[in-house]
């Protein structure tokens, strides 16, 4: 990643975000690397000489990754390749992760007398063991995408052929629920992870009244009406997948 694409996602992502007709957002790499961190020669090496330059750019990163993470939307990495450091941070802040057998994963920022900074240790602490991240990040070793599926890092593994079609075939079945349980379905995992067990339990029940509010109600009038009128099986399908026999 170089200083430009921090400016290019931030752009895109909110075009992304502000779009109606967009339902799920699908992040991926080019060539052989999902994302191989930031440029070491124009992230590091030349924008250090200025720090202020070094400074906006580092802020660009994070103002982009958190739009990701915070996205109303359900987004998806397909992990195509390479997956290290500052890519790493990304891979972890996406809803869900599925990757080609031939990716690999790693935070080597030791290798060269750093630490994994600017959420590269956060992210990945969010999502595995302690020890796990350790040993990544003091090794410097690499991992395959059998290892991060069995960490728990990915949701799982594919063929690379097949990546693309496993990702679009999730975002298709997101694009079936209703976007705005889904909005604050995210929410809400996002910050029950921040908080202890009975200001979650506020938290949601808070968010449940914005989710009617909304809906106007629409989850009682459609999704349960639906069910007691023996409609769709909520444990099979959704609602929004049933056409309304009134309609």
């Amino acid at each position: 990643m170089n200083p430009r694409l921090h400016v290019e996602m931030n752009r895109a992502l909110d075009v992304l975000i502000d779009d109606e007709t967009v339902r799920v957002i699908i992040l991926t790499g080019a060539g052989e690397s999902f994302s191989p961190g930031n440029d070491l020669k124009e992230f590091f090496a030349e924008q250090m000489q200025s720090p202020l330059k070094f400074r906006r750019a580092s802020l660009q990163f994070a103002e982009w990754r958190e739009k990701l993470r915070s996205c109303p939307k359900p987004t998806i990495a397909a992990v195509n390749g390479w997956c290290l450091g500052g890519g790493l941070s990304v891979l972890c802040v996406c809803d869900f992760a599925i990757a080609a057998e031939e990716a690999k994963f790693g935070l080597p920022e030791i290798n060269f007398g750093m630490f994994p900074a600017g959420g590269a240790t956060k992210g990945p602490l969010e999502l595995m063991s302690h020890r796990d991240v350790i040993d990544l990040a003091l090794t410097g070793r690499n991992m395959d995408s059998a290892e991060a599926e069995r960490l728990r890092l990915i949701n799982r593994r594919v063929p690379r052929a097949r990546l693309m079609d496993e990702c679009l075939a999730l975002a298709n079945e997101l694009k079936k629920k209703d976007p705005l349980a889904l909005m604050i379905a995210k929410e809400a995992l996002w910050r029950d992870k921040e908080l202890d067990f009975r200001a979650a339990i506020d938290f949601e029940a808070g968010k449940m009244r914005e989710l009617n509010f909304l809906q106007e109600g629409k989850w009682v009038q459609d999704g349960i009406r639906r069910f007691l009128d023996k409609q769709y099986k909520p444990s099979e399908t959704s609602f929004t997948q049933v056409s309304d026999k009134k309609g």
